[in-house]
């Protein structure tokens, strides 16, 4: 997200201006949004038609598995998560878009697959609402499987150790910024999931934690729907607003520095 400083001369009557002109990156932040299991790609497009107005370039795509496909009863971890590396390697590749400023936005399961990218892909902004948990064991079983586990929900409710889950422990080792909304009536993904997140989030260069009192897992009224755009919005125009005035301040200082140093040049010689 490097910003540029020219100066330059603006002619006036028989005089010269001295001026400066500060040229915004011409690469963008890119967005990769992440549905859930049971979702789709529908799901991200409204708010990530709100996100390209801040200036970055948005991806949606569908996971393998989503509803009316017949992978839904076979597709996995791994190639949902295969499925999400080809996403972001897309994105990345773009020329428009800036490598180096990727945000992440995943729901539910899609949060707990951009979880694991952390540890395999540089992302600068991670957005989760409601990440899931699931265990490690039978990571090559098909995802439909996981959910006929009787105990998942109990040890959805145990606090779980980065040390014992490998999306945990990618959450450990990220470094960069976390948006983590919880929703207040979480029948699927309980309290206890956001609260092991949010302690893995230890080493995030900022976190970030929101709760929509009367949401479900779904968000399924078009009111809770409202709140977690509006919540991510502002997040995402913190991020890279800020992002891109730290940018611009660096600049502008190298620039002062430089000034006064030829000032200072100038005036012993």
């Amino acid at each position: 997200m490097d910003v540029q400083l020219k100066t330059f001369q603006i002619a006036v009557d028989d005089e010269e201006l001295a001026a400066s002109v500060l040229t915004p990156a011409r690469e963008l932040p890119g967005v990769l949004f992440v549905h859930g299991w049971g979702g789709s790609q529908i799901h991200d497009l409204g708010r990530a038609k709100n996100v390209a107005g801040l200036g970055c370039v948005c991806v949606t795509f569908d996971l393998r598995g989503h509803p009316g496909t017949p992978r839904q009863q076979t597709v996995s971890r791994p190639e949902n998560l295969a499925d999400l590396l080809a996403a972001y390697d897309w994105l990345a590749d773009q020329p428009l878009v800036d490598a180096q400023s990727i945000a992440v936005v995943g729901i539910s399961y899609g949060g707990y697959l951009a979880a694991l990218l952390t540890r395999l892909r540089r992302v600068r902004w991670l957005a989760l609402r409601s990440p899931a948990l699931y265990k490690d064991q039978r990571w090559e079983a098909p995802k439909l499987d996981l959910h006929r586990d009787g105990e998942l929900l109990a040890w959805r409710r145990r606090r779980v150790s980065p040390a014992d889950n490998r999306a945990l422990a990618a959450c450990e080792a990220f470094a960069g910024d976390v948006l983590l909304v919880e929703a207040g009536n979480d029948d699927i993904v309980p309290h206890a999931v956001t609260e092991n997140y949010m302690i893995a989030f230890a080493r995030a260069r900022s976190l970030t934690r929101r709760l929509v009192a009367d949401a479900d897992h779904a968000f399924s009224s078009k009111a809770m729907q409202a709140d977690y755009t509006r919540i991510l919005l502002a997040w995402l125009t913190e991020m890279i607003g800020g992002a891109r005035t730290e940018a611009a301040s660096r600049e502008v200082a190298t620039h002062k520095r430089r000034s006064s140093e030829t000032r200072s040049g100038a005036a012993t010689t």
